[in-house]
Formats: structure tokens, C-alpha cells, sequence
């Protein structure tokens, strides 16, 4: 199970809105035949193993990590491919909670005479899809926070500015994240005072949507978001207190101008999220500002954390940091790293990892939730720790080089 797990994790950008899914097959202590989940829309983990093994897979045990399919998507259900190819027994790390699952192919094996077993290194299943979980079972898709802050822990200089903070290899990094996510999310003061492209390069597996929260339609004809918005996708998110000139103007340049009803900013980026989900967004990276991290903190909805430290200062109390908002009273109340990576990027360093739940939740249906999306597993020997979630699988970058033009933004 421990080899599905990882080779799941080389769908990551490939698959979503789908799981990552990965299976192994054993005749013994030997692995006859593997496979994952390549891209959404192709052929499931299994039936790539069943097809690697040929008639090893007959009477043989077969390791999957998220149970088996049982009806008709865009292919056939995997539930009846192990019952033809005469799968003897079955370990399954995690249920599907996808409503057309759910149990059932579970059952298809068990009423077609093949031993099925249920919950091995399930907490680490959890932890592999817990973006699919998430996506499946409230609805939002997955947040990951990232930025990059001075050691004094700012994103930008009294005056804004901010290019560069992080060296090269912490911006190329950043490239990787953006490559595998559906999209990605700024305010509108970063998009001005950064006018960035935000987006892969070189390009990734997944080409995301460039969301920016924008309440009063005020993002400038000129910026490069706009200028591009028919080669890449531009969602302006607006308040019901934008002009519908300027939401025109946006329109016609390429954009679409989506307008959250609630007149409370914050309540309305939770409108936001709920209509990403609906979207089968999986995976959102959230690039800032402080102000847009910040109220997202503060209504716990950030699940990972992407953080780039450079070794300079910067000063400044007016100076940006990078998580505003409210914040929490006490120190016992800050959010903890489950298990994070610390890697080293030339003169950077890289944090990774991702929220545990809020202390003042403990207890409660939200803290459940998230650790049921999560896993409860945070021992450092665990499985769950050295599963590279923070280094994406060289493999499934396109691999060419940016022009000098393509690499400033």
C-alpha cells in the first residue's frame, strides 16, 4: 500500500477534480503489476495495474488506495474489471465518499466472491486526497496560502514594492504550484501594485483560472491580467457596488465578472469559494495580499501554507506582512504546521505544510471535519510526513525554459 500511495501522488495537477488514486498488485511479496491515475479522463489506477500484471493479476492481491469505482463516468466502472481478470483479495486504504460509490463497489466485490479489506494506512489515504475530500464533502475547494516575506516577515517595502523578496529558485518553485492548480487568487491592491501574469512558467499540467477579488470593478484596462485575459482566464470577483461600466469595460476585454450578492466583503469571499466548488475547482493557490490571507485565516479557511523566507530586512511598521486581518487573542490559538517541510533554496527557505485545526474548535464539527479531511496522523516517522506533498513530481512538468519576458511576473 505504502508503493500506491506514492505513485497516487504523481497524478497531483493530472487528475483533479478526480482523487488521486494509485494501486499495486502482488502475487506474494512480489508487485506484478502498477499503475495510477495519469490524467482526468483516462483510465483509473487500477485498470493501468491490471494491464501491467496481464494474467499475473489472476488470483493475485491488489492494493488501491481509494475503493474501487462501481458505475459508469467517462469510463467504465474498475469494480467489475477485477471482478473479470479473477482478483483473488482486495485492500482498500480509504471508502470513496463520492456519492455514486460510497460503499458500493466495495460491495460489488464482496457479493462477486473476492476478499475486500478496508482501512490499511487509511489516515495517510486521507492525507493524500484530502483536497478531494474537501471538495466532496463542503463543497470549497482546497486553499493553499503562499508568500514570500523579508526575515522581519514582509511582503513588500513601506512604499509596495516587492519584486524581488525571494531569489530564483524560490520563484520557480512557485511556477511548479501554479502549474498543477485550478487557480489562482489575489486581491486587487497586489494585482496593482505587482501587475502580474500569474501563470506557470514553464507550463504545468493544470492551466489555472486568474482570480482577482476586486469589490468595486476597479482593476485598470492596462494591467497585464486584462491584456491577457482571451489567452488565459481572468475572473474578476465583484461586489454588488461595482459600476456596470466598469464591469463592461472588464467584460469586454476577455474577463468575466462575477458579482457575490452578500454586501459584507468577507461573507461574500466565502460566496466565492462556495461558487469554486460548485466549478469543481480542487486546488486554489492564494498569492495575497496580507489583507485577502488575512481574511481568509481569520474565517479558517486556508488549509496549506507555502511560505518563502528571504535572508534580508526590510522594516517599516507601514510595511505589508504577510498575514493580516484580525488574527487570533492568544498565542495558544495560533495555527500549527502539521508536519512541515523546511528545504533550503539557495539563500531561501522554504516552509511548508499544512493547518492543523484552531484550538478554540477543538471538539467541534469544523475540527472534525478538517481532521477527517486531513488525517490524525502527525508523527514525524509516519507515512503521512514523507509523502512529498511540497515537491512536485519533476514528471509532470513540461519541460522548456521561459523567455527573460516571461520569467519577470
Amino acid at each position: 500500500m505504502a508503493r500506491a500511495l506514492e505513485l497516487a501522488l504523481r497524478g497531483q495537477g493530472a487528475v483533479e477534480p478526480n482523487p488521486l488514486v494509485g494501486c499495486a498488485i502482488a502475487q506474494g511479496k512480489q508487485i506484478v503489476g502498477e499503475g495510477w491515475h495519469t490524467r482526468f479522463g483516462g483510465p483509473h489506477a487500477e485498470i493501468e495495474a491490471l494491464a501491467a500484471a496481464g494474467s499475473a493479476a489472476t488470483g493475485a492481491t491488489l492494493f488501491v488506495t481509494l475503493e474501487p469505482c462501481c458505475h459508469h463516468g467517462k469510463t467504465p466502472p474498475c469494480s467489475q474489471a477485477l471482478i473479470r481478470a479473477g482478483v483473488r483479495r482486495v485492500v482498500v486504504a480509504l471508502q470513496d465518499p463520492f456519492p455514486q460509490v460510497a460503499g458500493h463497489g466495495i460491495a460489488e466485490l464482496r457479493q462477486a466472491g473476492i476478499r475486500v479489506e478496508v482501512g490499511l494506512l487509511e489516515q495517510e489515504a486521507r492525507q493524500l486526497n484530502a483536497p478531494y475530500l474537501k471538495l466532496i464533502r463542503r463543497g470549497r475547494p482546497w486553499i493553499l496560502a503562499k508568500w514570500a516575506m523579508t526575515l522581519d516577515g514582509k511582503l513588500a517595502t513601506r512604499t509596495g514594492s516587492s519584486q524581488w523578496i525571494s531569489g530564483e529558485a524560490s520563484r520557480a518553485r512557485v511556477h511548479q504550484l501554479r502549474g498543477r492548480v485550478d487557480a489562482i487568487l489575489v486581491g486587487r491592491r497586489t494585482a496593482e501594485l505587482d501587475d502580474p501574469l500569474l501563470t506557470a512558467r514553464p507550463p504545468g499540467p493544470r492551466v489555472a483560472t486568474r482570480i482577482v477579488v476586486d469589490s468595486q470593478a476597479r482593476l485598470a484596462s492596462h494591467s497585464r491580467l486584462v491584456q491577457t485575459a482571451r489567452d488565459v482566464p481572468v475572473l474578476l470577483a465583484v461586489g454588488p457596488e461595482a459600476s456596470a461600466a466598469d464591469c463592461r469595460r472588464l467584460a469586454d476585454a476577455g474577463c468575466e465578472v462575477w458579482t457575490g450578492a452578500a454586501r459584507d466583503a468577507h461573507e461574500r469571499l466565502l460566496q466565492l469559494l462556495d461558487e469554486l466548488g460548485r466549478r469543481r475547482m480542487t486546488n486554489v493557490l492564494v498569492e495575497g495580499g496580507g489583507r485577502l490571507l488575512g481574511s481568509l485565516f481569520d474565517a479558517g479557511q486556508i488549509d496549506e501554507v507555502h511560505a518563502f523566507i528571504a535572508p534580508k530586512l526590510a522594516g517599516g511598521q507601514a510595511a505589508a506582512t504577510a498575514v493580516g486581518g484580525q488574527g487570533v487573542e492568544q498565542m495558544s490559538q495560533a495555527r500549527w504546521l502539521t508536519t512541515p517541510t523546511v528545504e533550503r533554496l539557495d539563500d531561501d527557505v522554504y516552509v511548508c505544510g499544512r493547518l492543523r485545526p484552531a484550538v478554540q474548535h477543538e471538539g467541534s464539527g469544523l475540527q472534525n471535519s478538517i481532521l477527517a479531511e486531513q488525517g490524525r496522523s502527525t508523527s514525524r516517522d509516519s507515512l503521512s510526513a514523507k509523502i512529498e506533498f511540497c515537491k512536485p513530481d519533476p514528471r509532470a512538468q513540461t519541460v522548456t525554459s521561459p523567455t527573460k519576458q516571461e520569467e519577470e511576473g
